[in-house]
């Protein structure tokens, strides 16, 4: 067996049984190891530590994955063993498949993941359940290493079986799992896991988050309504798992099961929603001293604001200016904000207003392509053209302005010139979305940064005036923390707009939406843990608004893993935990009540996540929440990996 064929075999292996990945130093270790090098040959810089700390601790981890005592120069019969013993495993379960069971943590959600993942095991599948929402029981069942657990299940399993009721489908939990599933999806030949979606008491026709959308975009789903479609469903999910394909039955490409599998009780008939009309209320309705009426049902905020939605807050003057700027020729707006802000909410406004003006309009977020579209830059505009292509219905054509001959930014330039833009006299709007997404490649940033830099300049200053027509909203989360040219960078022209939070006098007039009768000092209580995030907001003032808690109950439970951002903050830890330098990062900014300086990117990448405040080269919690909530947990993450065990202990080490 090749070095590198047992060193991929030894990383399954020890993140299957770990839930962690190996280090580049412990890959050096094995590989030179494997091939007979000695540690001076393996790390000439400092062979003794490597022999003594990092050696030492890696055959210590190897030997317990493989269940016997292994050492630098005798490994490989113990390696021999267990790859055939997961062969002979692999023989036995070659038939079977492991099914990651992802569901809300109540009724009927619950009762309903149970019986699936009795039927699965009885016909010998392997299943693992994780329940996503702010009240999750999923913690103390899965023990304290729980992050690592799931994102190991999600990496081994062939199928992911999403539940989606109407809570699920806002949960934060589910959407981080569902990404992971599609990025490990898209980053395999075999394109797994395969992901079968369930519409629990959620109607097929029922509208899902901006998210949702996307990542469910193509993929069959089928509708759950009560107890009497669930021996038709496990039949069904036992019929795919048994042939072993993602293309037939209640979720395949045919879509015979796209559908309900009953006729009566569907989910939100008109009867059963009392309009928004209905419950708007004149001053002249109430005595003075009655709490006020919500302006509309309360809706749970499930990211981008809905246009029609009664709970909207306009951002002024923001809204404005970007509403006159994008009727100028050659537009191009910057919304900057980090995540959960409103900034996709705004966008779809501004598409809004200028499809009002006649304005051809395409949204395209950056976060839903493929990992494979980052390859290169030509794959990558390729990928932008056919999008836009397929977004406003026109005959494909982007192949026939490919070629060789010129690189990919002229072809993709004469495709706008020759097709885009010249297939009408409208001018056309693109809503460019998590544009941050590109900055993770900085070789192919730089180029396409500068394209959109040449096309804005090109509608200012060239001799045609066809790029007068193109307009642009680009929207990211973050400071540009790429090098890029400044004379090529869109991120220096047009209208910038960096959304605030809301302000004090904003969540005061949320409240009297909500139809809660407030003080000033309840309104300051709620921001003095959440200052004036718009979702954290909104969730919190549905919550009370529908009777669910008191502010009193969510103040004291906030920061704890049964409180309402339960689910909200271990999104947050999971990925904090999946990128250990932000981890370290932002440990030291929740340890301290002083302003911490931290490298530069770091510091922008957190404030993308909207965990920080910068304050010029110092970064601060946002939150009180945020502080109160990672502290404890990071800080324990630390303890923990930096407190070996007697028999990690190096020091007798030879």
């Amino acid at each position: 067996m090749k070095a590198e064929d047992a060193l991929e075999f030894v990383e399954q292996l020890v993140y299957a049984k770990l839930g962690r990945h190996l280090n580049d130093l412990e890959r050096k270790v094995f590989l030179g190891s494997y091939e007979g090098k000695t540690y001076e040959e393996i790390h000439p810089h400092n062979p003794e530590y490597v022999e003594r700390y990092v050696g030492y601790k890696f055959w210590q981890k190897l030997s317990n994955v493989l269940e016997e005592r292994v050492n630098k120069n005798r490994f490989k019969g113990a390696l021999e063993r267990a790859i055939k013993q997961q062969l002979s495993q692999d023989k036995v379960l070659e038939t079977k498949q492991r099914v990651f069971i992802s569901h809300w943590a109540q009724e009927p959600d619950l009762t309903l993941a149970l019986q699936l993942g009795e039927a699965l095991k009885a016909a010998k599948h392997q299943t693992f359940r994780a329940t996503v929402g702010s009240m999750s029981r999923e913690i103390p069942t899965l023990g304290e290493d729980w992050i690592a657990q799931i994102d190991a299940e999600l990496q081994l399993c062939d199928y992911f079986l999403l539940l989606l009721s109407p809570q699920a489908a806002v949960s934060e939990m589910a959407i981080e799992k569902l990404r992971r599933v599609k990025e490990l999806c898209g980053s395999r030949k075999n394109h797994k896991p395969v992901v079968l979606a369930i519409r629990v008491n959620c109607s097929l026709s029922a509208p899902l988050n901006h998210d949702l959308r996307n990542y469910l975009q193509g993929i069959g789903q089928c509708e759950w309504k009560s107890s009497a479609d669930t021996p038709t469903l496990i039949q069904e999910i036992l019929n795919l798992l048994a042939d072993g394909e993602s293309g037939t039955g209640a979720f395949g490409k045919r879509g015979e099961w796209n559908q309900s599998f009953s006729e009566e009780g569907k989910f939100g008939d008109r009867e059963n929603v009392t309009p928004s009309a209905s419950m708007a209320l004149t001053s002249s309705s109430v005595a003075l001293d009655s709490p006020p009426l919500p302006v509309a049902e309360p809706e749970l905020p499930s990211g981008q604001v809905r246009l029609a939605s009664a709970f909207y807050v306009e951002r002024v003057p923001h809204e404005a200016l970007c509403y006159k700027e994008i009727l100028h020729p050659g537009a191009l707006i910057r919304i900057k904000a980090p995540r959960q802000m409103g900034k996709t909410s705004l966008m779809a406004r501004i598409l809004y207003h200028a499809k009002e003006q006649g304005y051809r309009t395409v949204p395209l977020s950056f976060q839903h392509a493929d990992a494979e579209v980052f390859s290169s830059l030509n794959q990558l505009l390729q990928w932008f053209c056919a999008r836009i292509t397929r977004k406003l219905r026109l005959p494909h054509k982007v192949e026939d302005y490919w070629t060789e001959t010129f690189g990919s930014k002229d072809n993709c330039t004469d495709y706008f010139q020759d097709v885009l833009l010249s297939d009408s006299d409208s001018p056309l709007v693109l809503g460019l979305d998590e544009v941050d997404r590109v900055f993770q490649y900085p070789t192919i940033a730089d180029d396409f940064f500068g394209l959109l830099r040449a096309w804005y300049e090109e509608a200012g200053y060239g001799d045609s005036n066809l790029w007068e027509k193109l307009r642009l909203v680009v929207v990211h989360s973050t400071e540009v923390y790429v090098p890029l040219n400044v004379n090529q960078s869109p991120f220096n022209v047009g209208l910038p707009i960096e959304l605030p939070e809301f302000t004090r006098e904003q969540v005061q007039d949320l409240t009297q939406r909500h139809g809660l009768n407030w003080t000033l000092a309840q309104v300051g209580q709620l921001m003095s843990i959440v200052g004036g995030h718009p979702y954290l907001v909104r969730v919190a003032l549905y919550h009370m608004a529908t009777g669910q808690l008191t502010l009193d109950q969510l103040l004291t439970i906030a920061p704890t893993e049964a409180g309402l951002y339960g689910d909200h903050l271990r999104r947050h830890l999971w990925h904090l935990q999946q990128n250990p330098d932000l981890a370290v990062a932002f440990t030291k900014v929740v340890t301290t009540h002083e302003p911490v300086e931290l490298e530069s990117v770091l510091a922008f990448k957190l404030h993308s996540l909207g965990l920080v405040q910068l304050q010029g080269n110092y970064v601060t919690p946002r939150f009180d929440l945020y502080r109160q909530y990672f502290r404890d947990r990071l800080l324990g993450d630390a303890v923990r990996k930096a407190s070996p065990t007697a028999e990690d202990n190096p020091s007798g080490a030879t």
